[in-house]
């Protein structure tokens, strides 16, 4: 009887070795598949499945409205009257406008809503050299003035406000600003207004932009503002690594962005976050968040690779960035802010980052750029706070990182891991006024930051689909990987079952 009963006992203990076994198997898969699905996840709440693929139910050609493809002969009228015809369509699914291979001159346009722009691969959008065919149009709410110069600002080649479902496409056609002349006015000093930049689009949503290759643009490439639902994606954006103020990328105060596989070499930041300029910037209160940006290669001589501010007043949280290689630049990652600012940075979590050659590897300033006027409040100090970069590798280095906070404003939980740099100084780090931790981090960092997360410390970051359903994500405990971050949950679950 007692050895029949400790058989059943051994039989029950091997069943349930082999049940646990195999429950713990089928949840190894699942969660390995979460976390091979966890950027999609992001992704998807992002942007909702923005596509550069609509069909439009009615099209016309550039050629239909009169344009002349020959470099030389000026197709703003026409632009203007095809959109125009178009708009007529809006209600009833939309249309599409094509540009055909040609070398097409024009001064500003503007972009109605339910509209494809289609550009030819030989097609060719030249901005004119002529400044009177740029509108100049009031300054941006907040900003209080244009950002060069007090008072208005000259209108992007490719404009709209108030839009919903536009697309600008192509079979990476070229839209080229021909900014050199731009560039001398400024150098100059004969600017009567702003610079405009090559794209920009205010108070709108679902906008695509996609296949297309920008070059030379007179200041910004692509400025979405005030937008929320935005998709950049498959672009190559190009100028003079000397061009001055040619930003790449620039998510303005807009919510739900998603930029992906783009190559950007120009003469400022390649991707940069704003949210509007001191007062004016807080009284308009409008944040960038619920920002992705993944797979980004670049270049920039005089900025950062991927970069926050200095015009961030409205608050700029919630930004997810994998996948960047920068190379031949001066900074990788920086966020720029300075006294009088006030919002906030905060939520910010970036890695598996490259870079080769980069002078300064992770910035963070505290004392950048100027104010609009003297009416800013000085007393009005920024928010830094949560912030993770993990998964960085560098080679050619000049300085691992300069962190400099703002005295009686510590920026706070700046959280480095797995971060391997080749650095040339023998001061590899500068760290003022800032707090956070660190983890495997080479060469060693500054003593501010040298503290491991203990159980009561936090690095934003981790769980991240979880937090980003939420509109202000809370921080998590800092882990080691994805992987262990979602096994954990499970091991704990067939340790309870092979009890």
């Amino acid at each position: 009887m007692l050895s029949s009963s400790r058989k059943m006992s051994r039989s029950a203990t091997v069943r349930g070795a082999i049940i646990s076994y195999w429950i713990f198997q089928v949840l190894l898969v699942f969660t390995t598949i979460v976390a091979q699905t966890q950027w999609a996840s992001v992704w998807g709440m992002y942007c909702e499945d923005l596509t550069a693929s609509v069909e439009r139910p009615h099209s016309a050609s550039i050629t239909d409205f009169g344009a002349v493809g020959d470099g030389a002969t000026l197709n703003t009228k026409a632009f203007q009257n095809a959109l125009f015809y178009l708009n007529s369509f809006a209600k009833k699914g939309g249309a599409q406008l094509f540009v055909p291979a040609g070398r097409w001159l024009t001064g500003s346009f503007s972009l109605i809503s339910h509209l494809t722009l289609s550009l030819d691969k030989d097609a060719v959008i030249l901005g004119s050299t002529d400044s009177s065919d740029w509108p100049v149009i009031d300054a941006l709410p907040s900003y209080g003035r244009g950002r060069e110069l007090p008072g208005k600002r000259h209108q992007s080649l490719i404009f709209g406000s108030n839009l919903t479902d536009v697309i600008i496409t192509g079979s990476n056609g070229t839209i080229d600003g021909q900014g050199a002349v731009w560039w001398d006015w400024f150098h100059n000093h004969t600017l009567n207004y702003t610079r405009p930049p090559l794209v920009e689009l205010m108070y709108s949503t679902r906008v695509v932009i996609s296949n297309l290759t920008f070059i030379n643009s007179p200041f910004w490439n692509i400025h979405p503002v005030y937008c929320s639902q935005v998709l950049a994606q498959h672009l190559t954006i190009l100028a003079p690594i000397s061009s001055p103020n040619t930003d790449g990328i620039d998510p303005d105060s807009s919510t739900n962005v998603c930029i992906e596989d783009c190559y950007i070499r120009n003469g400022d930041d390649i991707v940069v976050i704003k949210s509007g300029w001191d007062e004016y910037g807080i009284s308009f209160a409008h944040p960038s968040s619920n920002i992705s940006i993944r797979n980004i290669t670049g270049q920039t001589r005089n900025s950062a690779g991927l970069a926050f501010g200095s015009e961030m007043s409205g608050g700029i949280s919630d930004v997810r960035a994998e996948g960047i290689r920068i190379v031949n630049s001066v900074h990788g990652i920086r966020i720029k802010t300075a006294p009088g600012r006030g919002g906030y940075v905060k939520n910010v979590y970036v890695a598996d980052v490259s870079f080769d050659n980069v002078s300064i590897a992770i910035r963070i300033t505290g004392n950048y750029g100027e104010h609009p006027d003297d009416r800013y409040n000085k007393s009005a100090l920024p928010t830094i706070s949560n912030i993770t970069i993990k998964d960085v590798v560098g080679v050619n280095i000049g300085v691992a990182g300069m962190l400099q906070g703002i005295p009686g404003d510590n920026f706070s939980n700046i959280c480095l891991s797995n971060v391997s740099l080749s650095v040339r100084s023998t001061d590899p780090w500068n760290c003022s006024l800032v707090e956070g931790y660190s983890n495997s981090v080479s060469p060693e960092v500054c003593e501010q930051l040298r503290t491991s997360p203990g159980p009561g410390q936090i690095c934003y970051g981790s769980n991240y689909p979880a937090a980003a359903a939420q509109p202000q994500p809370q921080p998590q405990p800092l882990q080691k990987s994805s992987a262990s971050r979602l096994v954990n949950p499970f091991l704990s679950i067939s340790w309870f079952l092979c009890r």
